[in-house]
């Protein structure tokens, strides 16, 4: 009888297991059918011509949420993308600055000499400083000259200041031969500051000081520097300097003339940066160089995308941005998307997307479950 008990008490004991067992293996079939549904990684099976995702606009005027498009990358967008005008304000072109407009300001130093009035004239020597060899302006604007008294001069041109000392000693020297000359420039500074090598102060001075010399003077820009993106602040505006097209392109307004106060910052390449994501070799973030990086070049830096795993027929470019969010497709697998890659630009903070083929996809979901058909497949085992 005792016997007979146990048998029955196994038997018991093997149903419950098989119940417990038939619905898991019932889930993992499931599973495995919709596997690509829930393959692990990034996907943008449901993207066709707009895209699911709601970018709700800044403006308040334009509080409604509006879907991204997804274009085509074609011939005809690079030719519109070509065409747009850039964003970038235009930077004004000073007049040049000569000899005879340099207006005198505080502390610099003027040399004044009257010819046959050795009294009149401070001797200069080897030895002598600016300082003790010229006239000081002082922080009102003014010197001292005998005779004369006090002159206001700040403001004023050489040859004004010349005119006046002349018009003044008439009344005292017959046929008065005298010269005004400026020995130290001191009272007006631009700033360099940034990516260059010796950021600071530099002096303006008669001879016109501009963006290219004025980096020249600084040592040159370092590498990390972001020559398109170059900022020059003047009277509370900011401009743009595009040194790629002074440099490369011979670009004459962009090496504007700098003034009093200017300050010129070169910033560093941080923001210019695009990524390329998804299944290529080398998924990295690259530096545009010079303004320039082709879809075409992004991905073979990467390493070009991955013969095995990706699926070239849907590569993506998103575009972000406050006003117009963009989102390219391109399909690779066409003899010609080698040549619309290599033409279509890539922007600073691009992000490029490689998709994953389906095959890919379905191994990983496999390799996922594994595991777990393992681990059923040994309990079903114990249960019988």
């Amino acid at each position: 009888m005792a016997n007979v008990g146990n048998k029955a008490t196994a038997i018991h004991r093997r149903r419950r297991r098989t119940l417990l067992i038939t619905p898991a293996v019932a889930v993992l079939a499931t599973t495995l059918v919709a596997g690509c549904s829930i393959a692990p990684g990034m996907s943008m099976r449901g993207a066709h011509l707009t895209s699911s995702t709601a970018l709700p606009t800044l403006a308040p005027e334009q509080a409604a949420a509006a879907k991204v498009p997804i274009e085509p990358i074609t011939a005809q967008l690079i030719v519109d993308e070509n065409r747009r005008a850039p964003t970038r304000p235009a930077l004004p072109s000073p007049p040049r600055v000569s000899h005879e407009t340099y207006r005198i300001g505080p502390r610099d130093i003027l040399t004044i000499t009257v010819w046959d009035h050795p009294e009149l004239t401070i001797p200069a020597g080897e030895f002598r400083s600016p300082e003790a060899a010229g006239n000081v302006v002082g922080e009102d604007g003014t010197i001292f000259f005998p005779y004369v008294g006090v002159l206001r001069v700040a403001g004023r041109t050489v040859n004004e200041v010349r005119r006046m000392l002349s018009l003044a000693l008439s009344q005292y020297i017959e046929n008065v031969q005298l010269d005004v000359r400026l020995i130290a420039y001191r009272s007006q500074r631009v700033y360099v500051v940034g990516e260059v090598q010796q950021p600071g102060t530099q002096t303006v001075t008669d001879v016109p000081l501009t963006v290219a010399e004025a980096i020249n003077q600084a040592g040159g820009l370092t590498p990390e520097a972001d020559m398109n993106n170059v900022t020059l602040t003047r009277d509370d505006r900011i401009y743009q300097v595009d040194l790629v097209a002074l440099y490369e392109e011979g670009d004459g307004t962009q090496n504007a003339v700098l003034r009093a106060g200017d300050v010129l910052n070169v910033p560093d390449r941080t923001l210019n940066k695009v990524f390329v994501l998804g299944e290529v070799r080398k998924p990295s973030s690259q530096f545009i160089h010079k303004g320039q990086l082709s879809l075409a070049e992004a991905l073979s830096d990467a390493g070009g995308a991955d013969l095995v795993t990706s699926n070239p027929a849907r590569i993506f470019v998103v575009r972000g941005g406050q006003a117009r969010p963009q989102v390219f497709s391109l399909n690779a697998a066409s003899p010609d998307a080698l040549l619309l890659a290599d033409r279509f630009q890539l922007k600073p903070r691009d992000v490029v997307y490689v998709e994953t083929a389906g095959v890919s996809r379905w191994n990983r979901v496999i390799s996922q479950l594994l595991p777990t058909s393992t681990v059923l497949s040994r309990a079903t085992a114990l249960a019988r």
